[in-house]
């Protein structure tokens, strides 16, 4: 069971609460952080204890104010926050631990930045604790993703030179609805203007980013998460289609939105999809499937699956 805030993460909170609005009574302090009016007062006491000069005033329109003047970091922290922060960075960004790395120099800033006694445990935290790479994840420039960001929260069209796996490069005309993050890759869904249809580029591979004076509304109701799932799996060089004996009930859980789209086949079901890599399809996913199934379609994928089945084929083999 979670465990009630400690009185400090309380004050904090209070702090905050009087930074954000001026004026604030005890009772409407009280209600903010879940506390009774007494225990709201005696909150705002360990900030003034603390040397916080929280002003008071009485009557109708009287409440709690910070005193002129007063200079606050620009963000404070609980124990728990900060923690979770650190935990977060180095699950995210595991070359966070090291102090020369982009990321982990900027968390070390913030660690400098904490009380004495929350930056010693997030520092600890950070220094003994080891993080293994995500092998698929890809870090894109933080500008370009920055750039990306800002054209879908102005909701402005965008001109994207991007060069795919191959490297071939072109520039897109895209209207930018969303930036999604998905098991350490960065996505950007948009809809491409020359293809006239949805597309999903990883932001790592975008070299430039120019915004146009066209605007543009996304579409009503966007789920982008569910969007970018099922758009993985298609678009891609070499097309498969995969034949389940199984009922799709059974076969569903086990298919990963990007291995493409599953549909009832009389009997069985039938995954139809895409991918730029069948070697990868063949022996990471449809290997783990435990379902009997043919490949139907795609050459490329079919001669993957011949690999992984010969080579599984060798290695159950006796030896003389």
């Amino acid at each position: 069971m979670p465990t009630d805030p400690s009185p400090t993460a309380r004050a904090l909170r209070a702090l905050e609460i009087l930074q954000a609005r001026p004026g604030v009574t005890a009772g409407e302090l009280a209600a903010s952080l879940g506390v009774t009016e007494r225990a709201a007062r005696r909150y705002v006491g360990i900030l003034r204890e603390a040397g916080i000069p929280v002003e008071s005033t009485r009557g109708p329109y009287g409440g709690y104010r910070l005193g002129r003047g007063t200079r606050l970091p620009p963000v404070v922290f609980t124990e728990s926050e900060a923690l979770g922060l650190v935990m977060a960075v180095l699950d995210g960004h595991p070359a966070a631990a090291d102090v020369d790395d982009l990321v982990g120099s900027a968390l070390n800033k913030v660690i400098r930045a904490l009380p004495e006694r929350v930056g010693r445990q997030a520092g600890a935290l950070r220094e003994h604790a080891s993080a293994a790479p995500d092998r698929h994840s890809a870090r894109p420039d933080p500008a370009t993703t920055s750039a990306l960001v800002a054209a879908v929260a102005a909701r402005r069209r965008v001109l994207v030179t991007y060069r795919s796996e191959a490297g071939n490069e072109w520039e897109a005309e895209v209207d930018p609805w969303a930036v999604v993050v998905r098991h350490g890759r960065w996505y950007l869904l948009c809809h491409s203007h020359r293809a006239d249809a949805v597309r999903t580029y990883r932001v790592d591979r975008v070299r430039a980013v120019r915004q146009t004076a066209h605007g543009f509304e996304p579409p009503e109701g966007l789920d982008p998460v569910a969007v970018v799932e099922e758009n993985l799996g298609t678009g891609w060089e070499f097309p498969t289609r995969v034949v389940f004996d199984a009922p799709l009930r059974e076969v569903a859980p086990w298919v990963r939105p990007p291995m493409g789209r599953l549909e009832p086949a009389g009997d069985g079901c039938v995954l139809v999809g895409s991918t730029s890599n069948p070697g990868m399809y063949a022996q990471e996913w449809l290997a783990c499937v435990p379902f009997a199934f043919r490949v139907d379609g795609g050459p490329e994928l079919r001669a993957a699956v011949a690999t992984v089945a010969a080579r599984f084929a060798a290695a159950s083999a006796d030896r003389p």
